[in-house]
């Protein structure tokens, strides 16, 4: 039987161009588990051996930071290749709507926000509508959120704070954003990045998954995860790499069964092996337009859609 290697050599995948190196599994006790190795077309091939565990594995021995800002750009650059559509996946239609729909997708899907907001948006299009909005009213809309009591607090409270502070626009400041009730780093970030062009790292649950199991931070903290991720790419690189490490986390990494198998940036990731490794059983996981199901925006960029993506059904349909 082939043993896999206990040590993968640091930035090897990261150094190498037009070739993918077979991403090792790396032992979790002193034993090294023999599992399967990736290919060089980045499909994953299956070799004599047991399955590989599916414990976490540690860092890539020895990288150093060089290598790992390497490892850490191509990634992002191969990704860039696999989703060059990536988006916002909330519908917007100005920097109140997405100020509006970001606090509102907090413990639910972009999907399930998206089908609630035209109601809402129609019924109250301004932050003047929504601050002197019934709240009574404003729950009934949001139900479908979950959390709608507080979400309602939270959207009329902001509404309010506009019209009181900003004359009824939103701010194009981290530092005012941040001031709005409902409103953190990550939702301030969302709307200056997507709304208003500046650049901003985004740390959903998807985003703090990916980049630890990447090996690119060991940090638990979402504020300290953004300045470590930060420090790896250029500034200019922040909006679009939050929504390429999304997308993957949704459509390919998922949190309980990655699809490895079928995933493109399988050679470069430390933590191969967590998930199926079969590709045929790996493409049965893919989420969203690349597994046959529509995505999350129901009216998504002509990007998306010259690309063979799908919008999403209205809430209720069908």
């Amino acid at each position: 039987m082939r043993k896999v290697p206990a040590k993968r050599v640091a930035g090897e995948a990261a150094g190498a161009v037009g070739k993918k190196a077979a991403p090792a599994k790396r032992a979790t006790a002193k034993k090294a588990t023999a599992g399967k190795a990736v290919g060089a077309s980045g499909k994953a091939a299956a070799v004599e051996g047991a399955p590989p565990a599916r414990t976490v594995v540690g860092p890539p021995g020895g990288e150093s930071r060089t290598a790992l800002v390497r490892r850490a750009r191509r990634i992002n650059r191969e990704l860039a290749e696999v989703f060059p559509y990536a988006h916002p996946e909330l519908d917007f239609e100005n920097p109140f709507q997405l100020l509006v729909a970001t606090v509102l997708s907090a413990q639910t899907t972009d999907l399930r926000v998206n089908q609630t907001t035209p109601a809402l948006f129609a019924e109250y299009p301004t932050p003047e509508d929504l601050a002197a909005a019934d709240p009574e009213k404003v729950e009934e809309i949001l139900r479908p959120c979950g959390f709608f009591r507080a979400k309602t607090r939270s959207v009329i409270g902001l509404s309010k704070a506009l019209v009181e502070d900003f004359g009824g626009e939103v701010p194009g400041r981290l530092e005012d954003l941040v001031k709005l009730p409902g409103v953190g780093r990550k939702t301030a970030f969302v709307v200056l990045g997507n709304a208003f062009g500046r650049p901003g790292i985004t740390v959903d649950t998807h985003f703090q998954r990916l980049v630890r199991r990447w090996r690119w931070t060991d940090e638990t903290d979402p504020d300290k995860i953004e300045a470590a991720v930060g420090a790896l790419f250029p500034r200019s690189d922040w909006t679009d790499l939050s929504h390429h490490v999304i997308w993957h986390g949704r459509r390919i990494c998922h949190a309980r069964k990655p699809a490895c198998g079928a995933c493109p940036i399988a050679p470069l990731c430390p933590a191969y092996g967590e998930g199926e490794t079969d590709p045929e059983k790996a493409k049965k996981l893919l989420k969203y337009e690349k597994g046959g199901f529509p995505g999350q925006r129901l009216n998504p960029p002509q990007a998306y859609l010259d690309a063979g993506g799908r919008p999403a059904p209205p809430l209720r349909a069908g």
